[in-house]
């Protein structure tokens, strides 16, 4: 009997394209020691934001209540009803429960909506610098992210010419994450509209991922849904309950899809569906304290977001006092994205393996949100005490120090 030689079983080449650098390098922090100081992922709950009591109940009262049976494939039906009232009332538009799936954490609707959009050699115009499970689920299933120009000077703002130019024969999508990771930066209503115009003019769909709608610290944020009142550009959504609500273990988001008077999305929504099937259900439990996050008391959300504002004001502040470094304040969600001023040759992957081995601080190469025009950067969290971001932001300015910058 002949026996298979071990050495020749091989990965997928689609699984060679899988990257994804936030928790890539954590590998590496693991050999550094037990004293990392980690500032790679944006999870309040590990800094001492705790989710709320009544949103625990919630999920201990489903199980005990024995509420851990398989649910429907595309979420519990009151779930989607309230999610569905949620971005009406954010929104002012007319999102129904049948418009929403709940999918398991926004980076499973991510996955599921480019298993369904995307064939081989179509692009998907993405912001640069972009979350990096778009851009690799994009390369996974044979398809082309294509940066668009985000103006650093701006606020990161986009660059709608940018965009225009690069809208082509093969685009798929066009992306907005807003507020974005990892720069923080909030489109205006400006751009949103001119964006929705070329989207309707086009026939493009536009996906936005707006999970961090309620952390955002200057003025009112304006989502897609309230500048698109009417049904001439196709919007898929995608939102969660890991950042607001401080339920990020527990893997619970959405998509939903506001479609055309023609009925454009309703294949990409069918195709959703059924991977959803595939995969069965979300948490069942988890799918019940989702509710309660959305029909519960809401009010923890308000303190949260000024203990941020303070922490980003202080992180923001101490950066752009480092020699070497430049860094445009946040106006959403908790990461500071700063620009390495004199990298000198090398690359900002070296740059933060260098800084972690040397300080046993971990934070994120901006490459890996687009080389594009996330290379030359960090991204770090802002997200802890003051006084441990005081530790880590000395071991920063410790280390630029001693590069000389």
């Amino acid at each position: 009997m002949q026996t298979l030689d071990q050495s020749s079983i091989k990965a997928s080449r689609r699984s060679s394209t899988v990257e994804y650098a936030i928790r890539d390098l954590v590998v590496v922090a693991k050999k550094v020691g037990k004293d990392v100081i980690y500032l790679n992922i944006g999870d309040p709950v590990k800094f001492g934001f705790d989710t709320p009591q009544h949103i625990k109940d919630a999920l201990i009262n489903s199980v005990k209540e024995g509420k851990n049976y398989y649910g429907d494939s595309e979420g519990l039906p009151e779930l989607r009803e309230a999610i569905a009232a949620r971005e009406n009332r954010k929104g002012g538009s007319v999102i129904r429960s049948d418009d929403v799936i709940v999918t398991s954490g926004v980076s499973e609707g991510v996955s599921f909506l480019m298993g369904s959009l995307v064939n081989e050699g179509d692009e998907i115009l993405l912001p640069g610098p972009s979350y990096q499970p778009y851009i690799s689920y994009t390369k996974f299933y044979g398809g082309v992210p294509v940066e668009y120009k985000t103006v650093e000077e701006m606020g990161w703002e986009p660059d709608v010419e940018d965009l225009k130019r690069k809208i082509g024969a093969k685009t798929r999508a066009i992306l907005l994450i807003n507020p974005n990771n990892p720069t923080g930066g909030i489109c205006n209503e400006k751009s949103i509209k001119e964006i929705i115009s070329i989207a309707s003019d086009r026939n493009l769909p536009i996906v936005v991922d707006e999970i961090y709608d309620e952390l955002t610290y200057e003025g009112d944020f304006r989502g897609i849904l309230s500048l698109a009142r009417n049904d001439d550009v196709p919007i898929i959504g995608l939102n969660g309950f890991s950042k607001s609500s401080l339920m990020t273990g527990w893997r619970l988001g959405y998509v939903y899809f506001k479609d055309t008077k023609n009925g454009g999305l309703e294949e990409v929504r069918n195709a959703v569906a059924k991977l959803c099937r595939i995969r069965l259900c979300p948490n069942t439990p988890v799918q019940y304290a989702g509710l309660a996050a959305l029909t519960g008391d809401r009010s923890f959300v308000g303190p949260v977001r000024e203990e941020l504002r303070r922490r980003r004001d202080y992180g923001h502040g101490r950066v752009n006092k480092i020699k070497g470094l430049s860094c445009v304040k946040p106006k959403g969600a908790f990461y500071l994205f700063p620009k390495i001023l004199g990298l000198d040759g090398k690359t900002d992957m070296q740059f933060v393996l260098d800084f972690l081995k040397e300080k046993a601080v971990l934070v994120v190469p901006g490459s890996g949100f687009g080389a594009q025009y996330g290379s030359g950067h960090f991204r770090m969290v802002f997200l802890p005490p003051i006084p441990l971001l005081e530790n880590a932001l000395d071991k920063l300015e410790s280390f630029m120090e001693r590069r000389g910058s």
